[in-house]
């Protein structure tokens, strides 16, 4: 077997899914708030503010998982407690402008997830055609729900989805993404610590190893 190396492979984290898609999400944010969100507002700074602590405490948190795995755990926590802080920003924007929030069953849901979008360049595409396709669908908060024949082009075009409701919803599912897998990170990044210990019980497995093994010294 290897010997355990006193301070271990850390960093990384630009691999890491949850930075990418938190990452993504701050990017979004960013436009959001720049669009639907008045610059008078403590609401901006907030959003703004929360989805760049998601993405700050993923990257120090890995960084710092080469000396101390409970600093690893404490900032991936940070990090997972400002993106459900951001999600309850979208979630009231939704709410005070009388906006739908899509139900778990929303295809459109599936549809951005399955998109596996990068940037917020591909989400902003996404979301233009969500807006298009509901334009010419006549579907709005009643997504995928057929339309009687009697209703009228004006009342069709009345319930048409909204660039700002697409736009929080979107934010809502990948936000969504990404807690999921900051949850099973915290999960891991617990078990780790359980299991193996911080920094203090490795240096003292390297150094029990070090004094057990024999002298090299000539007799």
């Amino acid at each position: 077997m290897a010997d355990e190396p006193l301070i271990p492979k850390h960093g990384g984290y630009r691999h890491l899914k949850s930075f990418q898609v938190a990452q993504l999400v701050f990017d979004l944010t960013v436009r959001f708030c720049d669009r639907y969100i008045s610059p008078r507002s403590r609401t901006r700074d907030q959003m703004v503010q929360a989805a760049r602590s998601g993405v700050q405490n993923i990257a120090e948190g890995s960084q710092a998982s080469g000396t101390s795995r409970k600093t690893e755990l404490k900032l991936t926590n940070v990090a997972r407690a400002s993106l459900e802080e951001l999600r309850l920003d979208y979630e009231d924007f939704l709410r005070q402008g009388g906006l739908p929030l899509w139900g778990r069953d929303d295809p459109r849901r599936a549809g951005l997830i399955a998109r596996r979008c990068a940037t917020a360049d591909e989400v902003a595409a996404w979301v233009k055609e969500v807006h298009e396709a509901d334009g010419r669908h006549g579907l709005g908060g009643q997504h995928g729900q057929n339309k009687t024949s009697t209703q009228s082009t004006a009342s069709m075009e009345s319930t048409k989805s909204t660039y700002p409701e697409i736009a929080a919803n979107a934010a809502l599912v990948l936000l969504a993404v990404a807690c999921s897998l900051l949850d099973r990170q915290l999960a891991a990044q617990a078990a780790a610590f359980e299991n193996e210990g911080g920094f203090t019980e490795r240096l003292y497995r390297v150094r029990s190893k070090k004094r057990s093994m024999p002298s090299t010294k000539s007799t």
